[in-house]
């Protein structure tokens, strides 16, 4: 059968416009080399499979030849390496983005992320298995996911990349990725592709993150190993970049940490082409700041605190972002708990996103404060210690705008409450389910006697309510009439 799934393979790549009818033996004999045959046979006739299963026969191929180990770092380093043997050079794929990009931005992006998925460097099959679902709230629809495409490491991998001491490339977002091999402590990139783009100036990278956390979710990255700042320039870059591709929003984390990403390290933004509950909240409070009566600027009714630019001229909503950042940097209000720093250590920084309405450019500015104390050492403004059943990890720009990358025990653990419930059990005396009791004593007996599938949805909508209040914990100004007062007194000082 091994010959079976190199001709699959080899004709998935025709099949998709990875390579061409002229490429086949070409491609075949790479495949050859990677599976260490020397020569080949005709394979059987079977109907067409889908790339998954050619794939997993292929390795199990391996295995069975003693290539490989069977477990999953190993098996995707090596899936790579045989995608790669399908995938075009670089300069080909530049190429023909920007032959596409003179048709329209939109062809240009549509075309390579599906090429990103055809690669499989985008795992779909993977990518489909994550639990996806909205939340109604006082705030709209929140997107609610658990997270099952990153393949959990098998103690082998984990034992391996211990040892492991390359630095090469220096993190998972620098340039040197691309057609990179691997290794069990680092994902092979022999699939990836990146766009040079010119950014502000400066020379940046396009691409896809593999893990698509929302529909056509990009990177694009400085291509200098360079730490995050949030400044003038990010400003000017982000709206740069909304120039070119105005169909897709583009921001940035925050530039410290608790507040910021999981890559501080490396300067980059995230962007895509989905609409988030955020961008749909409406402007609550308008403001008029002194020289800059051209540009529009509301608060946004959202649990997070959030200032809306608006203006046709970029240069512009640029000029009062840096005002509003330079502001909230130095900005102190003890009355809210709100220090710019605490011993010489700075905690006030923002989240940016920028996104085109027609012919105006729109950005938002979410105030962040990282500050600890040691009722909340892992922020005052982070979800606090009784939410941590349902979300423990920092707030970043995805979840900032409404989406929950929850953790994948979830799946199982919330299946499980929905059993106990269902069946009437103790679930406080469970193992596993006591940390989710005193959440599911709020609504567990308004749906007992239900059948499975309420039971099901009223978990999941009394989740999404949760990390509603996730994101007022991350909140810097609180919904209340004293938090929106404190915001407002903030506001106040962008006319001084």
């Amino acid at each position: 059968m091994v010959y079976t799934y190199i001709d699959k393979l080899v004709g998935y790549g025709i099949r998709t416009g990875l390579i061409t009818d002229d490429d086949r033996i070409f491609a075949r004999n790479s495949l050859l080399d990677v599976l260490r045959l020397d020569e080949y046979k005709e394979g059987e006739e079977v109907s067409d499979m889908p790339l998954e299963d050619i794939l997993a026969g292929l390795l199990d191929y391996a295995v069975s030849a003693g290539l490989i180990e069977d477990s999953i770092g190993y098996r995707d380093l090596f899936d790579t390496k045989l995608m790669s043997c399908l995938t075009p050079r670089p300069s080909e794929v530049i190429r023909r983005f920007y032959s596409d990009m003179e048709k329209s931005a939109e062809t240009a992006t549509d075309n390579f992320y599906k090429f990103s998925c055809d690669t499989d460097y985008i795992r779909r099959y993977r990518i489909v298995r994550d639990m996806r679902w909205k939340a109604e709230t006082e705030y709209g629809e929140l997107d609610i996911t658990i997270n099952l495409s990153k393949p959990e490491k098998d103690p082998k991998a984990i034992a391996a990349a211990r040892n492991a001491k390359s630095g090469y490339p220096k993190c998972l977002l620098c340039e040197e990725n691309v057609g990179y091999a691997g290794r069990i402590d680092h994902p092979a990139r022999g699939n990836h592709r990146i766009i040079p783009i010119e950014v502000a100036g400066e020379k940046w990278g396009f691409q896809y993150s593999p893990y698509v956390y929302y529909n056509e979710h990009c990177i694009v990255f400085n291509r200098t190993h360079t730490p995050m700042v949030i400044d003038r320039a990010a400003f000017d870059k982000l709206l740069d970049i909304v120039t070119v591709l105005p169909h897709y929003f583009v921001g940035s984390n925050a530039d410290l940490p608790i507040v910021g990403g999981s890559i501080l390290a490396h300067e980059h933004f995230q962007g895509g082409r989905y609409t988030f509950a955020m961008e749909k909240a409406q402007v609550e409070k308008e403001y008029t700041v002194p020289g800059f009566e051209d540009v529009s600027v509301g608060r946004v009714k959202w649990p997070m605190s959030v200032l809306r630019l608006r203006s046709a001229d970029k240069m512009r909503v640029a000029e009062l972002a840096e005002k509003i950042l330079c502001k909230w940097r130095k900005y102190s209000d003890p009355e809210a708990f709100i220090f710019a720093d605490t011993e010489g250590e700075p905690h006030n920084t923002v989240t940016p996103i920028a996104r085109r309405k027609g012919d105006e450019y729109e950005m938002d500015i979410v105030l962040r404060n990282n500050i600890t104390t040691k009722e909340h050492p892992l922020g005052v403004f982070h979800p606090h210690a009784e939410l941590h059943h349902i979300k423990k990890e920092n707030i970043g720009l995805i979840e900032v705008m409404g989406l929950a990358v929850l953790p994948s025990r979830l799946k199982a653990e919330l299946e499980r409450l929905g059993e106990f419930i269902c069946e009437g059990r103790d679930y406080r005396s469970d193992s596993v389910l006591a940390c989710h009791a005193d959440w599911a004593d709020t609504f567990a007996e308004d749906i007992r006697g239900r059948s499975r599938d309420e039971i099901d949805a009223r978990i999941r909508l009394e989740t999404g309510k949760v990390f509603a209040r996730v994101l007022e914990h991350a909140g810097v100004y609180k919904r209340d009439s004293k938090g929106q007062e404190a915001f407002d007194r903030f506001v106040g000082t962008l006319s001084e």
